[in-house]
């Protein structure tokens, strides 16, 4: 027998009836035989095991091990049998009374990974589950919103429009230099080393009219939970903006236009499916639909980029994009998570086109925003965000 079928035979016998296979897991192996341990065997003999020894349930009414177990299960499975065992876990394990119980809340910090946790049992929670999660959900939005909306407002509301240009700057930060100092060369006092500038040019600020169209096209598989709660909030706050139009779409193999739904971010939430597949090139196609003021457009792709589509096309698109005057962003991951996982391959094709792809993190989004609504190079821009400047 081989070893690979000898580690799985170690995977279905699980416990002391494991221990003639002679196989020793490590790693994410290791990892998968707990996630498996935990819901199909109690740990204690004559305990948790159907006919024939093999495995069955027993996790324990442990909240935060439910958490934890709910996240090791979207990062061992693909999504088919992440459904099985959450369907698995919430008919054996009682685990729809532990979300409805007071403790099991208490017990679990309500915090972006719980929302994510929340969100992916979506599909299979009861109506009475849902209305508990709901509440949770709608409790760390608004704590997200408290913290990151006035920022992103300000920010913004005081993007500079580099297109137009005034006589009369009200602030130094409104003043373009480089247009000052070549208007008033004339005026250059050589044993002063300076220009004195006769007239100022500065950049005039935005109106309250749309100025920019927004679309936010966000991969919803398992692995971008968190930036799928951050996406989703900001999407809300920035359609909240006049001077905005914004649209939000999530797409795993296909896709859904989420944008009637922004005025509560909530509802965004759980009309998304973490999990599945991924096209990104599907979701591209259909955002290149719905930009019809190319020049004026930024379309925001947040995804890890591990493309299950047409890598081919999908390149084509993000080149159309910008050669059609699209500006074109690509975040690898918007969350506090640290460095992400990401296709590197198409990252870097990305870049070749002279597409910036990079992670963001939710506190430094609004600048990002108004990087790109004042046209700047966010490729510099990014490059010297990391650098800490």
């Amino acid at each position: 027998m081989t070893d690979e079928r000898l580690k799985r035979w170690r995977l279905v016998l699980g416990g002391e009836a494991a221990e003639g296979t002679g196989v020793t897991l490590e790693g994410a192996d290791a990892t998968m035989d707990g996630a498996l341990e935990a819901l199909y065997a109690s740990g204690r003999a004559g305990e948790g095991r159907g006919a024939g020894g093999r495995r069955s349930a027993g996790l324990g009414a442990s909240a935060p091990k439910v958490a934890r177990w709910l996240g090791d299960i979207r990062a061992c499975f693909p999504s088919t049998v992440v459904q099985v065992m959450q369907k698995d876990a919430l008919e054996r394990l009682d685990l729809t009374r532990m979300l409805l119980e007071p403790e099991m809340l208490e017990a679990v910090e309500p915090d972006v990974h719980l929302v994510g946790t929340l969100l992916s049992l979506n599909q299979v929670m009861p109506e009475r589950a849902k209305e508990s999660a709901r509440s949770v959900v709608r409790g760390v939005v608004q704590q997200l919103e408290k913290r990151l909306a006035q920022r992103t407002r300000s920010a913004i509301t005081g993007a500079l429009d580099r297109s137009a240009r005034v006589l009369r700057p009200r602030r130094p930060g409104d003043v373009d230099w480089n247009r000052t100092i070549h208007a008033n060369l004339r005026h250059y006092l050589p044993e002063q080393r300076t220009v004195v500038p006769e007239r100022l040019i500065g950049y005039g600020r935005r109106q309250q009219a749309v100025k920019r169209d927004v679309v936010l096209c966000i991969d919803q598989s398992g692995s971008m939970a968190a930036s799928v709660v951050y996406a989703s909030v900001f999407g809300a706050v920035l359609a909240s903006m006049r001077s905005l139009r914004t649209s939000l779409v999530v797409f795993d193999t296909s896709v859904v236009d989420l944008t009637d739904q922004l005025h509560d971010p909530v509802e965004v939430l759980f009309g998304t499916q973490l999990g599945g597949g991924t096209d990104i090139n599907r979701a591209i196609a259909y955002c290149q639909g719905v930009i019809t003021r190319p020049t004026d457009s930024i379309f925001i792709l947040i995804s890890d980029l591990y493309e299950g589509g047409v890598r081919n096309e999908m390149l084509k698109r993000v080149a159309a994009m910008t050669s059609a005057g699209i500006q074109v962003v690509v975040l690898l991951a918007l969350s506090d998570e640290g460095a992400p996982a990401y296709d590197h391959d198409n990252a870097a094709a990305l870049a070749a086109l002279g597409v910036p792809a990079f992670a963001c993190t939710p506190d430094v989004f609004p600048d990002l925003m108004a990087a790109a609504i004042e046209r700047r190079d966010l490729r510099e821009w990014s490059e010297r965000n990391a650098q800490g400047r």
